[in-house]
């Protein structure tokens, strides 16, 4: 009985670890969209990330593509912001629900899907 309970310990603990890597990529990527900080924002991602619209039309590939996107955004919408309203950690997945403030008179809603592998956002889908 002690080696059952010792392993569904250590495989929970595996388990809760992997959610933690995937979540702690999903927020340092919001965290530097909000500070608009290139650099940091596309560190989480790995280089060939896929960006689609939900359920499966890519929008672009890579990181570098990714790049001038976000730096014009960030550079061109001072007031943008976007608020976490709520987070499902799914082992490799996260699903971010979120509200994105681009000025006093527009918000809107997004969820944000974060598939991770070897420490990376290898795709996001994105459901507006």
């Amino acid at each position: 009985m002690k080696a059952i309970i010792t392993f569904l310990l250590l495989f929970s603990s595996v388990f809760l670890l992997a959610q933690s890597e995937a979540e702690q990529l999903a927020q340092q990527q919001l965290d530097a969209y909000n500070e608009r900080d290139i650099e940091a924002f596309l560190k989480p991602y790995a280089d060939s990330v896929k960006v689609f619209r939900f359920p499966n039309q890519l929008l672009y590939q890579g990181k570098e593509t990714m790049r001038p996107r976000y730096a014009s955004m960030f550079e061109n919408t001072p007031e943008l912001h976007c608020t976490l309203v709520n987070r499902i950690v799914f082992g490799d997945t996260v699903i971010d629900q979120e509200s994105v403030k681009i000025s006093e008179e527009k918000t809107f809603g997004a969820i944000a899907i974060y598939k991770i592998k070897d420490n990376s956002i290898i795709e996001v889908y994105f459901i507006q």
